[in-house]
């Protein structure tokens, strides 16, 4: 619940900026054992929260990864990746977690991208890159996931370049991230001025982008 960034294509943001008006508050033993019987009666191996910026709880984060250290699915930590390269010691934080897996879901291709989908400064750019540079310097097995439907070509090439020159793998597992056209998507997209150069509708969403 909650984000330290304002995406202007948001899909959860109702969510986001109400967060009294949403939901309850579950201990971490609470929210691994909800995720572990999904995952059990859907045949799931994957498990992941969504719909705000885990690492804003930290604490709390930690506790669910902790219950869910002995569990025979793997865990991925869907994060813009602020905090996580902001701060080396939270990256290393992660290590000890063996069946974690980190998304890093980058806005934008470069800097300029970044502040017009955000309207956060743009030297925070900096810091998703960074974030990936200390998860795989602390161990943990992390990727890319970027936010293109706002990015030309050449910025996206270079993007995987600059990738491709910190760690080949981040660039052989660079993931694309496209806006999906939902109504409240839309609105809060109008609200902003902004539009995608590439989305997809609800009912026209490629199978791998599911």
């Amino acid at each position: 619940m909650g984000c330290n960034l304002k995406c202007k294509f948001c899909w959860s943001w109702r969510q986001r900026d109400s967060p009294r008006s949403y939901g309850e508050f579950y201990s971490p033993e609470a929210v691994a054992e909800r995720l572990s019987l999904i995952a059990e009666e859907k045949g799931y191996s994957y498990v992941r929260i969504s719909g705000g910026e885990p690492t804003l709880g930290f604490e709390h984060l930690l506790g669910v990864l902790r219950t869910f250290r002995d569990r025979d699915k793997t865990f991925i930590l869907e994060t813009n990746g602020i905090y996580l390269g902001y701060s080396r010691e939270l990256a290393q934080e992660l290590s000890p977690f063996v069946n974690l897996h980190v998304r890093v879901s980058i806005k934008g291709c470069n800097s300029e991208e970044f502040f017009e989908i955000t309207g956060a400064r743009q030297e925070f750019f900096e810091l998703q890159i960074r974030a990936l540079e200390n998860l795989l310097d602390a161990g943990v097995e992390a990727h890319p996931a970027v936010m293109m439907s706002f990015s030309g070509e050449e910025s996206c090439r270079e993007l995987k370049e600059r990738l491709g020159s910190i760690d080949p793998s981040l660039e052989e597992s660079f993931e694309e991230e496209y806006v999906f056209l939902y109504p409240h998507v839309v609105e809060l997209m109008n609200r902003h001025g902004i539009w995608p150069k590439k989305a997809f509708s609800p009912d026209g969403i490629p199978r791998e982008f599911i």
